[in-house]
């Protein structure tokens, strides 16, 4: 069997602690501008700036059985749920805009390993519920190195990606009527350590196609072989088959709207 495909274990010292600090940037931006009078929403900050955690709450990060490169297992809840309360305290797995599983919220995927390190990316799916609202994130993404040999977190990151738009945002007002938005945290996220540099793996895959993986988890649109709208009106004629348009004013693969 080569590198590529030969399955590995990956597990942590439960017996050592781990130190994560948590950041949480004011609000640039709300399509509605909630912020201005909404309170809760204007002064929203990290719950608690650094904690001390066990290290079997990200051994929940780690597959139960051996894996190889490119393959994705699901997150444990509860204490992937732990550390998303140092964010915000009501975080919750199941999202008020759709009917998704949240037992299928949480997954990770093996993206490169050697004898001493191994690298995972993770994606999760959820929101913090409010006083007067919630926030649906676009997504939490993240990565966990881990030393093979010491069985140590090397390198922990679980954060909202920047992108132009990356919050759904849901506000309950004084008449009892929800009014939703757009908007944009500059930084949320949470961390340990400082990622591996110039480390050469015997197995691994791109960042682009662990992510994929992941995507693919969790939107079956992924599955789609997309083409681009000048391929389509080429293909069309020679398969005899029609070009439906659909507009779209949000991202097909995250929460963000």
């Amino acid at each position: 069997m080569d590198s590529q495909n030969k399955k590995i274990s990956l597990k942590l010292n439960r017996n050592t602690e781990v130190t994560v600090k948590g950041f949480i940037a004011p609000f640039e931006y709300d399509s509605s501008d909630f912020r201005i009078e909404w309170d809760e929403l204007a002064n929203l900050r990290v719950a608690e700036p650094e904690k001390q955690y066990p290290a079997s709450v990200f051994q929940s990060f780690l597959p139960l059985e051996r894996v190889s490169v490119g393959e994705c297992w699901q997150i444990q809840q509860e204490d992937a749920l732990n550390l998303l309360r140092q964010l915000s305290p009501r975080p919750q797995l199941k999202l008020h805009i759709n009917s998704g599983d949240p037992d299928r919220a949480m997954w990770a995927c093996l993206r490169a390993y050697n004898h001493e390190f191994a690298e995972i990316l993770f994606r999760i799916h959820g929101q913090f519920v409010m006083n007067r609202g919630w926030l649906t994130p676009s997504q939490f993404a993240g990565h966990l190195i881990i030393d093979r040999i010491k069985e140590k977190i090397v390198s922990f990151k679980l954060h909202v990606p920047q992108t132009t738009l990356n919050f759904d945002i849901g506000w309950t007002q004084e008449d009892g009527n929800t009014a939703a938005a757009i908007g944009y945290c500059p930084r949320m996220e949470l961390c340990v350590g400082t990622p591996l540099l110039a480390t050469e793996f015997i197995a691994s895959i791109t960042q682009e196609d662990a992510e994929n993986a992941l995507i693919s988890c969790f939107y079956e649109l992924q599955k789609i072989n997309w083409v681009t709208l000048e391929e389509a009106l080429e293909m069309a004629p020679a398969q005899q088959k029609p070009v439906h348009v659909i507009s779209v004013d949000g991202p097909l693969f995250d929460e963000a709207c």
